[in-house]
């Protein structure tokens, strides 16, 4: 289905006046007023943000509870386990809490479930297995645990004490735990509920590291822990497409300004397999698109505890060893991506009745657990539509699936509408896991797909590229674009700024690029400019391009290529469309 355009309005004086007053490029103004930023004091607080903007962390609902136990549990030597997640916020909450205890003299270990053995959360296997190996240890969960109602219950049995830091979203009845920290627990007055698993441990780190220093104020060695642990906040925050505004957008920015100083050796060494470590500053995408996906990989393929012991080593040659080890990883999952998204498209040609439906649902014993849910959100946005897709298992009648939404359907409502159908499940609005039998996954098919049909509705905003200003090319001066980076860093609810120009003409023929020439470059030639631009997946539309036989309307988010010291400016396609019909 074709997405239309829509472009911001824009009140040309409020924008000459917003550029005069801050000394911005008239195209940063003219993004900011697009944004709800129009006076110079609202434009002002948004480009200042400062660290100290970060709430305090004992407004978090029991956060002050939390770190009182923890506290009194490194005094009097106990063992405290750090029982965390498989994907990148669960890593670098636990590598975040670790170091934190670490420093402060505790005894401190840490529990990954297996991501295909065990599945996410907590389990009562896991439970029983540490009471039995210490059953005087503290357990404290980070980007797990607020579903666990079984499982804290087990815990509270058998006498263990346990603490659950989470930000998923939350069923009717809580478990049973000695301390809950979320944002978002009933009655809550925190001032921002969107934090992520990762924000979560940094601020119950700030609240023990008050405690360790004046009861307000960390020690100096404190402090500067967690100017380093905003690098890990950071990328847990990106990986895990939370919201990037209020704490989120300050932890990112500074966590990304810090990495490159502050950086462990695990991530050093991350930066320098990946090819950033030449890199004079981070932006968003680098997380989201360079270190998140290698972080990601080990858990993705059952190794999550390699990518916790490359955050906390202090061995170098280890820390290189591990690198490349999880880029090595990294590689296997886009060639087991790839295949899975063929195997995707097969099934669903396969069954022209699943693609008008409105969710898609598939299944496939080839499948791997670990990496269904980004082959989930590839097929989601290419199919548009929520999909759900299921590994089946060949040992047994059982299938381990997940979830990624589109055009705003709550996922996790909908999986509680069909849990008759379903062994387990969690997640949240956007993205959900779950596990089924596999006798019920033409039911729970039907089901969800009725639920979607009575409560959703795709409406035209849901498939508009918002636009945040029409342009020349001309307009996209290096400055202009460099300038654009303040408004950053960019992700969910604060995308990088896209615009438009009209009536643009090839310079040269399309080309097909990269790998298996799955990309696009183009050159674009408007009143006189010429600029590259590039677009990934997408390379049909070099004939399709070509085929228009006429100038054509393009939509792009500008950036700065910088490659062998040289820079320019550098167009990433987002749509393209005959002038005729823009």
């Amino acid at each position: 289905m074709p997405k239309s355009w829509r472009f911001a309005p824009h009140d040309a004086g409020a924008v000459r006046d917003l550029s005069r007053q801050l000394k911005l490029p008239a195209l940063v103004a003219q993004v900011l007023a697009a944004r709800g930023h129009s006076s110079e004091s609202a434009a002002s607080t948004f480009l200042q943000a400062k660290l100290n903007d970060l709430h305090e962390p004992d407004l978090m609902p029991n956060l002050s509870a939390a770190a009182d136990r923890i506290v009194a549990a490194v005094k009097s030597g106990r063992r405290i386990t750090i029982y965390g997640d498989y994907d990148v916020d669960g890593v670098t909450s636990t590598s975040i809490l670790w170091h934190c205890l670490r420093l402060a003299g505790a005894t401190v270990d840490y529990y990954i479930p297996h991501r295909l053995d065990e599945g996410y959360g907590l389990n009562c296997d896991s439970m029983r297995q540490l009471h039995e190996e210490d059953p005087n240890r503290l357990i404290v969960t980070v980007d797990c645990g607020i579903c666990s109602v079984t499982e804290a219950a087990l815990a509270k049995e058998l006498g263990l004490e346990l603490i659950i830091t989470d930000h998923h979203e939350m069923s009717a009845e809580l478990p049973d735990a000695a301390c809950l920290v979320h944002p978002r627990l009933p009655g809550s007055t925190y001032p921002f509920g969107y934090l992520c698993g990762a924000g979560v441990a940094f601020k119950l780190a700030w609240g023990i590291c008050a405690r360790l220093g004046d009861g307000k104020k960390a020690s100096p060695q404190m402090r500067e822990f967690l100017l380093g642990a905003v690098g890990l906040a950071a990328i847990g925050t990106v990986a895990d497409c939370v919201p990037l505004v209020d704490e989120n957008r300050v932890l990112v920015k500074f966590g990304l300004a810090g990495l490159r100083e502050r950086s462990s050796l695990g991530l050093k060494a991350l930066m320098q397999v990946s090819g950033l470590a030449d890199k004079k500053e981070f932006d968003a995408e680098d997380i989201g698109f360079t270190i998140a996906p290698r972080i990601n990989a080990a858990g993705r393929l059952g190794q999550a505890r390699l990518a916790v012991e490359l955050l906390t080593t202090d061995n170098a040659e280890r820390a290189l060893a591990l690198a490349k080890y999880l880029d090595e990883l990294n590689k296997n999952r886009q060639t087991v991506e790839r295949k899975m998204l063929k195997q995707a498209k097969e099934l669903i040609a396969e069954n022209p009745a699943w693609e008008a439906a409105p969710v898609l649902v598939l299944a496939h014993a080839e499948w791997h657990a670990g990496v269904i849910g980004i082959v989930a959100s590839r097929v989601a946005e290419h199919f548009q539509k929520p999909t759900v897709l299921i590994s089946l298992s060949r040992q047994d009648n059982t299938g381990q699936g997940s979830g990624r939404t589109f055009a705003r359907f709550d996922l996790h409502a909908g999986l509680s509408a069909c849990a008759q159908h379903l062994t387990t499940f969690g997640g949240h609005q956007a993205a959900a896991g779950l596990k089924i039998q596999a006798d019920r996954i033409d039911a729970f098919r039907d089901a969800i797909c009725e639920f979607a049909s009575q409560t959703h509705q795709v409406i035209p905003s849901d498939l508009e590229i918002s636009i945040d200003a029409e342009v020349r090319l001309a307009d996209l001066t290096h400055q202009a674009v460099t300038m654009l980076d303040l408004l950053g860093p960019f992700g969910r609810d604060n995308p990088r700024p896209i615009f438009a120009a009209a009536r643009c003409e090839l310079a040269e023929p399309p080309r097909k690029i990269g790998e298996g020439e799955r990309h696009l470059s183009l050159k674009l030639k408007h009143y006189g400019t010429v600029l590259r631009a590039v677009s990934f997946g997408t390379a049909e539309w070099a004939d399709q391009i070509v085929a228009s036989g006429g100038p054509i309307s393009v939509c792009f988010a500008p950036s700065i290529n910088r490659f062998n010291g040289r820079e320019s400016v550098e167009l990433r396609l987002i749509d393209w469309q005959p002038s005729s019909i823009v």
